[in-house]
C-alpha cells in the first residue's frame, strides 16, 4: 500500500513538471493565441515597407548612399554687349548720330522711334537725359520737356542751339532695365559720346544715369563729379529727370540753386 501510494505521488509530480515545462511549439502557439484574443492578428513595424517594390530596387535603396554634396552652380552666361566692338565705334558726332539710329544692338524694341542727339561738339554745356520724350518723333525734346529745357538753357545764359542735348537711350521706354543696360555696356557707349562731344560741363538729368558712369548720386556734392575722357575730365552735375522737374516746381528751384553753386565754384 505504501509503495502504491508513493507510486501515485510520483505520477502527480510528473504531471506538474509537464505542465511547468511546455514545449517550444506549445509556447509559441499559446503566445499566438494570447495575441489573437487581444485583437492583434497582424505583424506591425515602425518603418513603412514597400511591399510591391522591386527587390533589386529595394536593395539599391537600402544601400548606403554617398554624402550629399552641393552641386556647383552653373556659371551665368555673359551678358551680350550692346554696340558691338568698341574699336568700330564712330569717331565724330555726325557719324555717331547715324550709328545711334542704325546700330542693331542698340534697338531696344520699343514702339517709339529712335531719336538722335543734337547740338555741336565743344559746347559750353551738354545735357544728358534718360530717354527721349514720348512725344518725340524726329527731334529730341520736341514736347513739353523740350520747352522746359529751352527755358532753363536760356536762363543759364546759353542759346538753345549752342547746347548739346543727348539721351542715354535711343527710344522712349516705360520701365528701362538700367542694371541690365549697365551690364551690357551702355555706360561705355555714353562715355564715348561724352568724349566725342567734349563739352565744358555736363548736366545729367536723371538719377539712373550716374551709375552708368560709376558714380553714386547719393554721394553727390555741390561740386558734382567728373567723367574722365582722353581730352581731360569733364565736370558733371546730377539733377532730377525732366519729367519730374516738369511736375514739381520745388525740384526746379533746387536744381537752379545747385546750378548757381556749381558754376560759382567752377568760376573761382
Amino acid at each position: 500500500m505504501i509503495a502504491a501510494g508513493r507510486q501515485v505521488k510520483t505520477r502527480k509530480e510528473t504531471r506538474m513538471e509537464d505542465r511547468l515545462s511546455p514545449s517550444l511549439a506549445d509556447s509559441i502557439s499559446a503566445a499566438m493565441d494570447w495575441w489573437r484574443d487581444a485583437g492583434v492578428d497582424c505583424s506591425f513595424e515602425d518603418e513603412p515597407q514597400a511591399w510591391l517594390a522591386d527587390p533589386v530596387e529595394s536593395e539599391r535603396a537600402e544601400a548606403p548612399s554617398a554624402p550629399n554634396r552641393p552641386k556647383p552652380k552653373p556659371e551665368a552666361a555673359p551678358v551680350p554687349k550692346i554696340g558691338g566692338d568698341g574699336g568700330n565705334w564712330p569717331q565724330d558726332l555726325a557719324a555717331f548720330r547715324n550709328w545711334w539710329l542704325e546700330e542693331p544692338s542698340l534697338d531696344l524694341r520699343a514702339a517709339t522711334p529712335r531719336i538722335a542727339m543734337r547740338g555741336p561738339a565743344d559746347a559750353p554745356l551738354m545735357i544728358l537725359v534718360p530717354m527721349p520724350e514720348a512725344e518725340d518723333t524726329e527731334i529730341l525734346f520736341s514736347g513739353p520737356q523740350g520747352m522746359l529745357m529751352n527755358s532753363m538753357v536760356q536762363a543759364m545764359g546759353f542759346a538753345p542751339d549752342a547746347v548739346c542735348l543727348a539721351a542715354a537711350l535711343p527710344r522712349h521706354m516705360p520701365v528701362p532695365d538700367w542694371a541690365g543696360l549697365s551690364d551690357a555696356g551702355l555706360g561705355e557707349i555714353l562715355r564715348h559720346l561724352v568724349a566725342l562731344a567734349r563739352p565744358e560741363r555736363l548736366l545729367v538729368l536723371g538719377r539712373s544715369i550716374p551709375p552708368l558712369f560709376g558714380h553714386n548720386p547719393a554721394q553727390d556734392s555741390p561740386q558734382g563729379f567728373q567723367i574722365p575722357i582722353d581730352s581731360g575730365p569733364v565736370p558733371a552735375m546730377v539733377g532730377y529727370a525732366p519729367e519730374r522737374l516738369l511736375q514739381q516746381p520745388r525740384l526746379r528751384a533746387g536744381l537752379w540753386r545747385r546750378w548757381l553753386e556749381w558754376t560759382d565754384h567752377g568760376s573761382q
